[in-house]
This record gives structure tokens, sequence and C-alpha cells, in this order.
């Protein structure tokens, strides 16, 4: 039943893209020179392919549509904005979040959105102006699931809109080497984390953070509470990475393991690299930042910070 029902899917998907009119089809590709990486290098994005961005494209058609039926609808807009970046056009989902901050200018998911994708582009300031802002914008309201664009395993979302702003803002602080800022980002991140994955994810960031900064006791005391049989949905990199600090993992494990999500091997890479730096293994720890901007994602987070660390390098 269920392999008939993916069949179905995958029939309906094809139906969808090859019935498209060619002006639709032109919709869909995209300006593949997104800006320029921390090392003064072309960040570029492949092409939109039919065949290999199928469900995305299926996805960013519908959002395209619901957004052409109503503008001024909040949620057709982020959604737009959002199936754009999916496809790898963060320029594009960058002018779809602004004009969702013009319209909506207390609504803080269009800051939250387009900080994120200035941190894609490497625009480090505004992406730390549009956090702020959006912190201020949720001071004293009720938190709200974060729907994910990109489900997990289980489609259960695991984040939210509060811990998002956070981690989004203390990922952009740590990138501009600003640590105390980025600690106290990352605090309140953990504050409004209410599950083990976000609780993974957030305590990753804060170690290392605490490791830069010298503070061996506080960066030990963050290990703490991780276990084996914590519940783990999404973010299974950080965990292992976490165990790894702990000593209940080894780098070989870590390297050796695969995991189906976006930027997990940058991140687990980026994690042991900078495990290295803070234990003065720095020729090692040099190599391994530059060998993830050789070969890795550029747009995940353990490539970029990489790219942050190799650049002050220079």
């Amino acid at each position: 039943m269920i392999r008939l029902v993916k069949i179905n899917f995958l029939l309906i998907v094809c139906l969808v893209i090859f019935g498209c009119k060619n002006h639709e089809l032109e919709a869909i590709k995209i300006n593949t020179s997104q800006g320029m990486s921390l090392l003064n290098t072309p960040l570029i994005r492949a092409q939109v392919d039919v065949k290999r961005d199928s469900l995305q494209i299926v996805k960013y058609l519908e959002a395209l549509s619901n957004y052409q039926n109503n503008k001024d609808w909040p949620d057709n807009i982020i959604w737009l904005g959002r199936r754009m970046a999916y496809l790898g056009d963060y320029k594009r989902a960058i002018e779809l979040f602004t004009e969702g901050v013009n319209k909506f200018p207390e609504d803080a998911r269009f800051l939250r959105h387009r900080g994120h994708r200035y941190i894609s582009t490497r625009q480090l300031d505004k992406a730390i102006k549009d956090f702020e802002k959006a912190k201020s914008l949720i001071k004293n309201t009720e938190d709200q699931v974060e729907p994910d664009g990109i489900p997990n395993r289980l489609n259960q979302p695991v984040s939210t809109l509060h811990n998002n702003i956070y981690y989004h803002l203390g990922l952009a602080y740590y990138l501009k080497n600003d640590l105390k800022n980025a600690l106290i980002a990352f605090t309140d991140c953990l504050d409004t984390s209410k599950n083990d994955d976000m609780q993974v994810a957030t305590r990753h960031w804060l170690y290392m953070i605490l490791q830069r900064m010298d503070m061996k006791d506080e960066a030990a005391s963050i290990l703490e509470p991780i276990s084996n049989d914590m519940t783990i949905i999404e973010n299974v990199a950080y965990h292992d990475l976490l165990l790894f600090y702990k000593g209940e993992r080894t780098e070989s494990q870590l390297l050796k393991l695969e995991n189906g999500s976006i930027g997990a091997n940058e991140a687990t890479q980026y994690g042991i690299a900078n495990w290295h730096y803070h234990n003065g293994n720095i020729e090692k720890a040099n190599k391994m930042f530059n060998d993830i901007i050789k070969s890795g994602n550029w747009s995940g987070f353990g490539y970029i910070a990489a790219e942050a660390d190799v650049s002050r390098m220079k």
C-alpha cells in the first residue's frame, strides 16, 4: 500500500512538472550568482533541474499560485520566499521577505527568515540587525511552533519561532567572532528549547563558544545532560558531536556516520575541527577547515563557520 502511494505521488509530480506551461518553467529558473563568500569568492548555485528538484518545484509552484491569488496574506509571502530559498535563490527569497517586512513590520517571522538568508549570502551585519529587531518584536509574546519546509523523517517540527530567532542570532554573532553576544543569544535559545533536538543543537554551539572563550568548566557543564538515550528526530549530527566531546564517540565513528540531512556532514566536520582547534592541534584544525571549504555545501552552517575561521587566519 505504501509503495502504491509513493508511485502515485511520483506520477502526480511528473504530471505537474511536465504539464507546466513554458512561462511557468521559465519562472523556476534562478539567479545562480548569489553573492560573495567571506573569502571573496563567488557563491554559485546550480541551476534548478526539473528531475533532481522535482519535489521542491512542485511545492514552489503551489506557493507561487497561492501568492498570486493573494499577495497580501503573510503566510503566502513567507512560503513563497522559503520555497524560493529551497531552490537555491537566496537573493530572490530576501526580496520576498523584504516585501513582507514592509507590509507587516510587526510580524517577526519575516525578519527571522530574511535574517537566515542574509547569513546564507554572508551579509552578517544585516542578519544581526534583523534578528535583533525580531528579538524585540517577540518580547512578552507566546512562542509558536515553526512548520518545516523540508520535513524530517517523522514530519514533526522540532523548532519554534523564538528559538529560531535566538539560534540564528547567536550563529550570526559567532560568525562575526563576537563570542560574548553569541553566548547571550544561544543562552536565550537554550531557555526556549523544549525538546531534545533543540537542546543538542543549541548546546553544541554553546560548548564551542565557551571553549573558545576559555571557559572550560562552563563548557563541561553544558555536556552534563547529554546522553545516548535522548530522543533525537532531526539533529543527529549535533547529538553525536556532543557525545564525542564527552568522550563517548570517537572521531572515526563520527566521520563514518552518514546522515541524510542537509548540512550534516559540514556540521560534523566543523565540530571535530573546532575540537582539535581548542585542544591545541591548530594545524589539523586548519586543514579540516580548508577541506570543508573545498568540498562542502556552501550554504551549510558548518561550512560558513569554517569559512569565517579561515578568513580570519589570512
